[in-house]
Protein backbone atom coordinates (compact mmCIF):
# COMPACT_ATOMS: atom_id res chain seq x y z
CA UNK A 1 0.00 0.00 0.00
CA UNK A 2 2.70 2.27 0.62
CA UNK A 3 3.89 2.45 -2.89
CA UNK A 4 0.01 4.33 -3.60
CA UNK A 5 1.07 7.06 -0.94
CA UNK A 6 4.00 9.73 -1.44
CA UNK A 7 3.04 10.78 -4.46
CA UNK A 8 4.32 13.67 -4.59
CA UNK A 9 7.34 13.25 -5.87
CA UNK A 10 6.07 12.61 -9.16
CA UNK A 11 2.63 14.49 -9.27
CA UNK A 12 2.12 18.31 -8.69
CA UNK A 13 -0.82 19.98 -6.43
CA UNK A 14 -3.91 20.26 -8.35
CA UNK A 15 -6.98 21.49 -7.71
CA UNK A 16 -10.24 21.40 -9.89
CA UNK A 17 -10.62 22.68 -12.57
CA UNK A 18 -12.30 26.91 -12.68
CA UNK A 19 -15.41 27.60 -14.62
CA UNK A 20 -14.65 29.70 -17.55
CA UNK A 21 -13.68 33.20 -16.39
CA UNK A 22 -16.62 34.96 -18.45
CA UNK A 23 -19.12 32.66 -17.01
CA UNK A 24 -18.46 32.84 -13.21
CA UNK A 25 -18.54 36.67 -13.30
CA UNK A 26 -21.89 36.61 -14.85
CA UNK A 27 -23.16 34.19 -12.28
CA UNK A 28 -23.34 33.00 -9.19
CA UNK A 29 -22.68 29.19 -9.11
CA UNK A 30 -19.91 27.49 -7.69
CA UNK A 31 -16.44 27.98 -9.90
CA UNK A 32 -14.81 25.02 -9.30
CA UNK A 33 -16.00 21.96 -11.04
CA UNK A 34 -15.88 18.12 -9.43
CA UNK A 35 -13.50 16.19 -9.23
CA UNK A 36 -12.90 13.23 -11.50
CA UNK A 37 -12.59 10.11 -9.54
CA UNK A 38 -9.37 9.83 -11.02
CA UNK A 39 -8.00 12.90 -10.43
CA UNK A 40 -9.26 12.53 -6.83
CA UNK A 41 -7.34 9.60 -5.98
CA UNK A 42 -4.31 10.77 -7.43
CA UNK A 43 -4.18 14.09 -4.92
CA UNK A 44 -4.84 11.92 -2.35
CA UNK A 45 -1.58 10.19 -3.55
CA UNK A 46 0.24 12.64 -2.67
CA UNK A 47 -0.31 12.55 1.21
CA UNK A 48 3.45 11.48 2.72
CA UNK A 49 1.71 9.63 5.62
CA UNK A 50 3.50 11.69 8.16
CA UNK A 51 3.77 10.39 11.98
CA UNK A 52 2.54 13.88 12.70
CA UNK A 53 0.02 15.00 10.61
CA UNK A 54 0.40 19.02 11.20
CA UNK A 55 -3.03 19.06 8.85
CA UNK A 56 -4.60 17.14 11.34
CA UNK A 57 -3.25 19.36 14.28
CA UNK A 58 -3.99 22.60 12.75
CA UNK A 59 -7.96 21.30 11.59
CA UNK A 60 -10.45 22.89 14.56
CA UNK A 61 -11.95 18.96 14.35
CA UNK A 62 -8.86 17.17 14.43
CA UNK A 63 -9.91 15.62 11.37
CA UNK A 64 -8.47 12.03 10.55
CA UNK A 65 -7.04 14.09 7.08
CA UNK A 66 -4.26 11.37 6.42
CA UNK A 67 -6.80 8.54 6.69
CA UNK A 68 -9.21 9.62 4.35
CA UNK A 69 -6.84 10.75 2.21
CA UNK A 70 -5.24 7.17 1.75
CA UNK A 71 -8.73 5.64 1.57
CA UNK A 72 -9.37 8.08 -1.10
CA UNK A 73 -6.51 7.04 -2.66
CA UNK A 74 -7.00 3.75 -2.60
CA UNK A 75 -10.50 4.13 -3.91
CA UNK A 76 -12.27 3.29 -0.83
CA UNK A 77 -14.51 6.08 -1.00
CA UNK A 78 -17.12 5.30 1.42
CA UNK A 79 -14.78 4.06 4.21
CA UNK A 80 -13.29 7.72 3.75
CA UNK A 81 -16.54 9.07 3.86
CA UNK A 82 -17.14 7.49 7.29
CA UNK A 83 -13.91 8.53 8.53
CA UNK A 84 -14.51 11.90 7.28
CA UNK A 85 -17.90 12.15 9.24
CA UNK A 86 -16.99 10.88 12.39
CA UNK A 87 -15.08 14.43 12.89
CA UNK A 88 -17.06 16.67 11.00
CA UNK A 89 -21.07 17.39 10.66
CA UNK A 90 -20.78 19.34 8.01
CA UNK A 91 -17.64 17.77 5.64
CA UNK A 92 -19.34 19.01 2.77
CA UNK A 93 -19.92 22.44 3.86
CA UNK A 94 -16.11 23.10 5.55
CA UNK A 95 -14.51 21.46 2.14
CA UNK A 96 -15.91 24.20 0.35
CA UNK A 97 -15.72 27.32 2.57
CA UNK A 98 -13.37 26.52 5.30
CA UNK A 99 -9.88 28.47 4.74
CA UNK A 100 -7.71 25.64 3.62
CA UNK A 101 -4.54 28.09 2.70
CA UNK A 102 -4.16 28.63 6.25
CA UNK A 103 -5.68 25.67 8.20
CA UNK A 104 -5.07 22.32 6.93
CA UNK A 105 -3.39 22.56 3.80
CA UNK A 106 -0.77 26.02 5.11
CA UNK A 107 0.17 23.46 7.01
CA UNK A 108 1.40 20.68 5.23
CA UNK A 109 4.39 18.84 6.31
CA UNK A 110 4.86 18.45 2.09
CA UNK A 111 8.26 20.82 1.10
CA UNK A 112 6.79 24.21 -0.52
CA UNK A 113 8.79 23.27 -3.46
CA UNK A 114 6.38 20.15 -4.10
CA UNK A 115 3.28 22.01 -2.65
CA UNK A 116 0.98 20.74 0.15
CA UNK A 117 -1.80 18.03 -0.44
CA UNK A 118 -4.97 19.16 -2.18
CA UNK A 119 -6.77 18.57 1.17
CA UNK A 120 -9.89 20.72 0.68
CA UNK A 121 -11.28 19.50 -2.55
CA UNK A 122 -10.77 15.93 -1.77
CA UNK A 123 -12.58 16.13 1.50
CA UNK A 124 -15.91 17.92 -0.58
CA UNK A 125 -15.48 15.28 -3.53
CA UNK A 126 -15.84 12.73 -1.13
CA UNK A 127 -19.31 14.07 0.80
CA UNK A 128 -20.77 15.00 -2.11
CA UNK A 129 -19.65 11.18 -3.70
CA UNK A 130 -21.63 9.68 -0.30
CA UNK A 131 -24.44 11.79 -1.04
CA UNK A 132 -25.01 10.92 -4.18
CA UNK A 133 -24.80 7.22 -3.50
CA UNK A 134 -26.77 7.49 -0.57
CA UNK A 135 -24.44 6.98 2.58
CA UNK A 136 -25.53 10.14 4.52
CA UNK A 137 -27.76 8.96 6.30
CA UNK A 138 -30.42 11.26 8.88
CA UNK A 139 -29.27 11.03 12.37
CA UNK A 140 -31.60 8.30 13.88
CA UNK A 141 -30.82 7.11 17.25
CA UNK A 142 -31.11 3.31 18.06
CA UNK A 143 -33.14 4.33 20.81
CA UNK A 144 -35.52 7.46 22.01
CA UNK A 145 -34.39 9.51 25.12
CA UNK A 146 -37.31 11.65 27.09
CA UNK A 147 -34.32 13.87 27.57
CA UNK A 148 -35.15 16.97 25.24
CA UNK A 149 -32.81 19.88 24.87
CA UNK A 150 -33.93 23.70 22.92
CA UNK A 151 -30.98 25.08 20.70
CA UNK A 152 -31.39 28.43 19.75
CA UNK A 153 -29.59 29.54 16.94
CA UNK A 154 -29.96 27.11 13.36
CA UNK A 155 -26.44 28.28 12.19
CA UNK A 156 -23.21 25.86 12.40
CA UNK A 157 -22.88 25.52 16.27
CA UNK A 158 -26.75 24.82 16.58
CA UNK A 159 -26.63 22.63 14.07
CA UNK A 160 -23.83 20.83 15.13
CA UNK A 161 -25.08 19.93 18.67
CA UNK A 162 -28.77 18.98 17.08
CA UNK A 163 -27.01 15.96 15.44
CA UNK A 164 -25.05 15.10 18.19
CA UNK A 165 -27.46 14.67 20.21
CA UNK A 166 -30.46 13.80 18.15
CA UNK A 167 -28.26 10.42 17.22
CA UNK A 168 -27.76 9.99 20.73
CA UNK A 169 -31.39 9.77 21.33
CA UNK A 170 -32.23 13.47 22.74
CA UNK A 171 -35.38 14.86 20.89
CA UNK A 172 -34.21 18.10 20.11
CA UNK A 173 -35.84 21.71 18.99
CA UNK A 174 -34.51 24.09 17.23
CA UNK A 175 -35.77 27.65 17.81
CA UNK A 176 -33.94 30.56 14.98
CA UNK A 177 -35.61 33.70 13.91
CA UNK A 178 -35.04 33.58 10.33
CA UNK A 179 -37.10 31.45 7.94
CA UNK A 180 -34.55 29.02 6.72
CA UNK A 181 -32.40 27.36 8.79
CA UNK A 182 -28.20 27.69 8.16
CA UNK A 183 -27.76 31.41 9.37
CA UNK A 184 -24.76 32.77 7.79
CA UNK A 185 -24.16 29.97 5.91
CA UNK A 186 -27.55 30.39 3.89
CA UNK A 187 -27.36 34.81 4.69
CA UNK A 188 -24.02 35.31 4.39
CA UNK A 189 -21.95 33.23 2.11
CA UNK A 190 -22.38 33.63 -1.60
CA UNK A 191 -23.80 30.83 -3.68
CA UNK A 192 -20.35 30.80 -5.70
CA UNK A 193 -18.37 29.84 -2.25
CA UNK A 194 -21.25 27.71 -1.12
CA UNK A 195 -24.70 26.56 -3.01
CA UNK A 196 -27.60 27.08 -0.59
CA UNK A 197 -29.07 23.84 -2.06
CA UNK A 198 -25.81 22.12 0.42
CA UNK A 199 -27.33 23.70 3.37
CA UNK A 200 -31.06 23.00 3.01
CA UNK A 201 -30.65 19.49 2.02
CA UNK A 202 -29.02 18.96 5.36
CA UNK A 203 -31.95 20.92 6.93
CA UNK A 204 -34.39 18.08 4.98
CA UNK A 205 -32.16 15.33 6.37
CA UNK A 206 -32.14 16.49 9.58
CA UNK A 207 -36.02 16.80 9.87
CA UNK A 208 -36.48 13.24 8.36
CA UNK A 209 -34.29 12.34 11.52
CA UNK A 210 -36.72 13.97 14.03
CA UNK A 211 -35.24 16.87 14.81
CA UNK A 212 -37.68 20.04 15.45
CA UNK A 213 -37.08 23.20 13.81
CA UNK A 214 -39.49 26.28 15.10
CA UNK A 215 -38.00 29.33 12.42
CA UNK A 216 -39.43 32.65 12.19
CA UNK A 217 -39.37 32.40 16.33
CA UNK A 218 -37.33 35.49 18.06
CA UNK A 219 -36.03 34.41 21.91
CA UNK A 220 -36.81 37.15 23.76
CA UNK A 221 -40.02 38.33 22.43
CA UNK A 222 -42.04 35.35 21.18
CA UNK A 223 -41.09 32.93 23.82
CA UNK A 224 -38.64 33.81 26.73
CA UNK A 225 -35.33 31.94 27.89
CA UNK A 226 -36.88 31.08 31.27
CA UNK A 227 -39.93 29.27 29.10
CA UNK A 228 -37.12 27.34 27.36
CA UNK A 229 -35.77 26.37 30.29
CA UNK A 230 -38.84 25.02 31.97
CA UNK A 231 -39.26 22.98 28.39
CA UNK A 232 -36.25 21.60 27.94
CA UNK A 233 -33.91 19.94 30.25
CA UNK A 234 -31.08 22.15 29.01
CA UNK A 235 -30.51 24.93 26.77
CA UNK A 236 -27.73 25.66 23.94
CA UNK A 237 -26.95 29.06 22.66
CA UNK A 238 -25.42 29.89 19.16
CA UNK A 239 -26.74 32.51 17.78
CA UNK A 240 -23.34 33.47 16.29
CA UNK A 241 -22.66 37.46 16.01
CA UNK A 242 -24.28 39.75 13.62
CA UNK A 243 -23.57 43.68 14.38
CA UNK A 244 -21.55 45.08 11.87
CA UNK A 245 -18.74 46.52 12.97
CA UNK A 246 -18.56 50.50 11.78
CA UNK A 247 -16.03 53.04 10.98
CA UNK A 248 -15.72 56.04 12.80
CA UNK A 249 -15.22 58.86 10.25
CA UNK A 250 -17.16 62.08 8.94
CA UNK A 251 -19.92 61.08 6.04
CA UNK A 252 -20.20 57.44 7.44
CA UNK A 253 -24.41 58.42 7.40
CA UNK A 254 -24.52 58.74 3.89
CA UNK A 255 -26.73 56.89 1.64
CA UNK A 256 -25.14 54.60 -0.47
CA UNK A 257 -23.09 53.44 2.43
CA UNK A 258 -23.94 49.94 3.66
CA UNK A 259 -22.97 46.96 6.01
CA UNK A 260 -21.50 43.93 4.06
CA UNK A 261 -24.14 41.59 5.93
CA UNK A 262 -26.86 43.92 4.94
CA UNK A 263 -25.01 43.60 1.37
CA UNK A 264 -24.80 40.08 0.90
CA UNK A 265 -27.98 39.08 2.93
CA UNK A 266 -30.23 41.11 0.21
CA UNK A 267 -27.78 39.23 -2.63
CA UNK A 268 -28.56 35.52 -1.27
CA UNK A 269 -31.99 36.34 -0.54
CA UNK A 270 -32.28 37.56 -4.49
CA UNK A 271 -30.68 34.46 -5.39
CA UNK A 272 -32.98 32.20 -3.61
CA UNK A 273 -36.30 33.77 -5.16
CA UNK A 274 -36.80 36.17 -2.28
CA UNK A 275 -38.43 39.58 -2.70
CA UNK A 276 -36.29 41.98 -1.19
CA UNK A 277 -37.58 45.76 -1.38
CA UNK A 278 -33.98 46.89 -0.65
CA UNK A 279 -32.62 44.80 -3.38
CA UNK A 280 -35.16 45.66 -5.99
CA UNK A 281 -35.16 49.74 -5.09
CA UNK A 282 -31.07 49.50 -5.79
CA UNK A 283 -30.01 50.55 -2.88
CA UNK A 284 -28.26 47.01 -2.08
CA UNK A 285 -27.35 46.64 -5.63
CA UNK A 286 -24.14 47.16 -7.08
CA UNK A 287 -24.92 46.43 -10.98
CA UNK A 288 -23.81 49.30 -12.74
CA UNK A 289 -21.78 51.08 -9.69
CA UNK A 290 -18.37 51.94 -9.39
CA UNK A 291 -18.16 50.00 -6.32
CA UNK A 292 -15.59 50.32 -3.08
CA UNK A 293 -15.43 47.75 -0.34
CA UNK A 294 -13.35 48.85 2.61
CA UNK A 295 -11.90 45.65 4.34
CA UNK A 296 -9.67 42.58 4.15
CA UNK A 297 -11.34 39.55 5.58
CA UNK A 298 -13.15 36.82 3.92
CA UNK A 299 -16.39 38.70 4.57
CA UNK A 300 -14.81 41.76 2.31
CA UNK A 301 -14.13 38.93 -0.27
CA UNK A 302 -17.36 37.54 -0.67
CA UNK A 303 -18.31 41.17 -1.20
CA UNK A 304 -16.24 42.18 -4.02
CA UNK A 305 -16.85 39.16 -5.83
CA UNK A 306 -20.39 39.35 -5.40
CA UNK A 307 -20.52 43.17 -6.94
CA UNK A 308 -18.59 41.56 -9.76
CA UNK A 309 -21.03 38.97 -10.30
CA UNK A 310 -23.99 41.93 -9.93
CA UNK A 311 -22.21 43.63 -13.43
CA UNK A 312 -20.17 46.25 -11.25
CA UNK A 313 -18.64 48.75 -13.29
CA UNK A 314 -15.63 48.71 -11.21
CA UNK A 315 -15.03 47.12 -8.03
CA UNK A 316 -12.07 48.44 -5.76
CA UNK A 317 -10.89 46.85 -2.18
CA UNK A 318 -9.35 48.96 0.07
CA UNK A 319 -7.46 47.63 2.76
CA UNK A 320 -5.10 49.50 5.25
CA UNK A 321 -2.46 46.72 4.96
CA UNK A 322 -0.45 44.83 2.73
CA UNK A 323 -1.18 41.49 1.29
CA UNK A 324 0.83 39.35 3.17
CA UNK A 325 -1.06 40.57 6.34
CA UNK A 326 -4.19 40.29 4.96
CA UNK A 327 -6.64 38.29 7.24
CA UNK A 328 -8.75 36.59 4.38
CA UNK A 329 -7.58 33.76 2.67
CA UNK A 330 -5.51 34.24 -0.16
CA UNK A 331 -7.11 31.59 -2.56
CA UNK A 332 -10.08 34.02 -2.52
CA UNK A 333 -7.74 36.96 -3.16
CA UNK A 334 -6.54 35.27 -5.89
CA UNK A 335 -9.62 34.46 -7.49
CA UNK A 336 -11.89 37.90 -6.87
CA UNK A 337 -8.12 39.62 -8.68
CA UNK A 338 -8.69 37.36 -11.19
CA UNK A 339 -12.52 38.49 -11.55
CA UNK A 340 -11.31 42.02 -12.01
CA UNK A 341 -11.28 43.10 -8.29
CA UNK A 342 -8.42 46.26 -7.92
CA UNK A 343 -6.65 46.07 -4.37
CA UNK A 344 -5.80 49.13 -3.23
CA UNK A 345 -3.14 48.05 -0.50
CA UNK A 346 -1.86 50.10 2.43
CA UNK A 347 -4.55 52.12 2.12
CA UNK A 348 -7.32 53.14 4.97
CA UNK A 349 -10.64 55.36 4.73
CA UNK A 350 -10.63 59.00 6.20
CA UNK A 351 -13.98 60.23 5.40
CA UNK A 352 -16.75 59.49 2.44
CA UNK A 353 -17.68 62.67 0.56
CA UNK A 354 -20.99 63.55 -1.28
CA UNK A 355 -24.24 65.52 -0.22
CA UNK A 356 -26.95 64.04 -0.28
CA UNK A 357 -25.51 60.30 -1.80
CA UNK A 358 -21.86 58.91 -1.60
CA UNK A 359 -19.26 59.84 -4.26
CA UNK A 360 -16.68 58.82 -3.28
CA UNK A 361 -13.93 57.54 -0.40
CA UNK A 362 -11.28 59.72 0.77
CA UNK A 363 -8.12 57.72 1.81
CA UNK A 364 -4.50 58.07 3.10
CA UNK A 365 -1.43 55.70 2.41
CA UNK A 366 -0.31 53.48 5.34
CA UNK A 367 3.00 52.08 6.18
CA UNK A 368 3.90 49.54 8.49
CA UNK A 369 6.03 49.56 11.20
CA UNK A 370 6.89 47.06 14.72
CA UNK A 371 4.86 44.71 15.56
CA UNK A 372 2.51 45.13 18.39
CA UNK A 373 1.94 42.84 21.43
CA UNK A 374 -0.10 40.27 19.31
CA UNK A 375 2.87 39.67 17.21
CA UNK A 376 1.13 41.70 14.04
CA UNK A 377 2.83 44.88 12.59
CA UNK A 378 1.34 48.26 13.42
CA UNK A 379 0.24 50.66 11.00
CA UNK A 380 0.84 54.73 10.40
CA UNK A 381 -0.60 57.07 7.89
CA UNK A 382 1.84 58.58 5.39
CA UNK A 383 1.42 62.09 5.64
CA UNK A 384 0.38 63.83 2.51
CA UNK A 385 -0.28 60.73 0.69
CA UNK A 386 -4.50 61.40 0.85
CA UNK A 387 -6.41 60.32 -2.55
CA UNK A 388 -10.01 59.75 -3.32
CA UNK A 389 -11.31 56.76 -4.91
CA UNK A 390 -14.71 57.63 -6.70
CA UNK A 391 -17.91 55.25 -5.86
CA UNK A 392 -21.29 55.16 -5.83
CA UNK A 393 -21.88 52.24 -3.51
CA UNK A 394 -19.51 51.78 -0.20
CA UNK A 395 -19.24 48.74 1.38
CA UNK A 396 -17.51 48.47 5.19
CA UNK A 397 -16.58 44.94 5.60
CA UNK A 398 -14.67 45.60 9.36
CA UNK A 399 -16.05 42.36 11.00
CA UNK A 400 -18.94 41.59 13.37
CA UNK A 401 -19.65 42.33 17.38
CA UNK A 402 -22.25 40.62 19.38
CA UNK A 403 -25.96 41.99 19.77
CA UNK A 404 -26.53 43.23 24.24
CA UNK A 405 -27.62 39.44 24.50
CA UNK A 406 -29.24 39.70 27.74
CA UNK A 407 -31.47 42.97 26.58
CA UNK A 408 -31.97 40.94 23.15
CA UNK A 409 -32.90 37.73 24.94
CA UNK A 410 -34.68 39.48 28.03
CA UNK A 411 -32.52 38.16 30.49
CA UNK A 412 -30.61 39.88 32.46
CA UNK A 413 -29.09 36.59 33.95
CA UNK A 414 -27.02 35.90 30.91
CA UNK A 415 -23.26 37.48 31.91
CA UNK A 416 -20.97 38.79 29.17
CA UNK A 417 -17.51 39.48 28.80
CA UNK A 418 -16.08 42.89 28.29
CA UNK A 419 -15.89 41.94 24.60
CA UNK A 420 -19.72 41.73 24.99
CA UNK A 421 -20.03 37.58 24.14
CA UNK A 422 -21.57 35.53 26.14
CA UNK A 423 -19.49 34.83 29.43
CA UNK A 424 -19.51 30.93 29.74
CA UNK A 425 -17.10 28.06 31.97
CA UNK A 426 -14.10 27.20 29.92
CA UNK A 427 -14.55 23.54 30.52
CA UNK A 428 -18.28 22.88 30.70
CA UNK A 429 -19.26 25.30 28.41
CA UNK A 430 -22.49 26.63 30.54
CA UNK A 431 -23.25 30.12 30.75
CA UNK A 432 -24.57 31.95 34.33
CA UNK A 433 -27.22 30.35 34.10
CA UNK A 434 -27.52 26.75 35.27
CA UNK A 435 -28.49 24.01 32.43
CA UNK A 436 -27.77 27.06 29.82
CA UNK A 437 -24.85 26.74 27.54
CA UNK A 438 -23.68 28.32 24.81
CA UNK A 439 -20.65 27.91 22.01
CA UNK A 440 -19.51 29.25 18.25
CA UNK A 441 -18.95 33.07 17.43
CA UNK A 442 -21.52 34.48 20.59
CA UNK A 443 -18.80 32.62 22.68
CA UNK A 444 -15.14 33.30 20.61
CA UNK A 445 -16.27 36.40 18.65
CA UNK A 446 -16.79 36.31 14.55
CA UNK A 447 -14.71 33.33 13.72
CA UNK A 448 -14.86 30.52 11.15
CA UNK A 449 -18.14 27.99 10.26
CA UNK A 450 -15.50 25.13 11.16
CA UNK A 451 -14.47 26.86 15.13
CA UNK A 452 -18.25 27.38 15.21
CA UNK A 453 -18.85 23.23 14.24
CA UNK A 454 -16.07 22.10 16.92
CA UNK A 455 -17.83 24.06 19.66
CA UNK A 456 -21.25 22.88 19.09
CA UNK A 457 -19.64 19.32 18.83
CA UNK A 458 -17.74 20.15 21.95
CA UNK A 459 -20.72 21.53 23.27
CA UNK A 460 -22.92 18.46 22.79
CA UNK A 461 -20.65 16.43 24.94
CA UNK A 462 -20.99 18.62 27.80
CA UNK A 463 -24.92 19.37 27.42
CA UNK A 464 -25.28 15.13 27.48
CA UNK A 465 -23.15 14.92 30.65
CA UNK A 466 -25.20 17.58 32.35
CA UNK A 467 -28.61 15.90 31.91
CA UNK A 468 -27.05 12.57 32.65
CA UNK A 469 -25.96 14.14 35.88
CA UNK A 470 -28.78 15.98 36.66
CA UNK A 471 -31.08 13.09 36.04
CA UNK A 472 -28.76 10.96 37.99
CA UNK A 473 -28.72 13.05 41.31
CA UNK A 474 -32.70 13.39 40.75
CA UNK A 475 -32.86 9.19 40.71
CA UNK A 476 -30.69 9.47 43.70
CA UNK A 477 -32.83 12.10 45.64
CA UNK A 478 -35.96 10.10 44.83
CA UNK A 479 -34.04 7.07 46.64
CA UNK A 480 -33.75 8.54 49.96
Amino acid sequence: MAERMLQFVRLSQAQPEKRDLAARRSDFGEIYREFAEAAAAEQSSRCSQCGVPFCQIHCPLHNNIPDWLKLTAEGRLEEAYEVSSATNTFPEICGRICPQDRLCEGNCVIEKGFESVTIGAVEKYITDTAWERGWVQAPKPRRELSWSVGIIGAGPAGLAVAERLRTRGYQVHVYDRYDRVGGLMIYGIPNFKLEKEVVLRRWKQFEEGGIHFHLNCAIGTDISIAELRERHDAVFIGTGVYKARDIACPGIGLPGIVPALDYLTASNRDNLGDAVPAFASGALDAGGKAVVVVGGGDTAMDCVRTAVRQGATSVTCLYRRDRANMPGSMREVKNAEEEGVTFTWLAAPEAFLGDTQVTGVRAVRMHLGLPDATGRQQVAPIPGSHFVQPCDLAITALGFDPEDMPAMFNEPGLAVTRWGTLKVHHRTMMTELPGVFAGGDIVRGASLVVWAIRDGRDAADQIDRYVRQKASETLATAAE
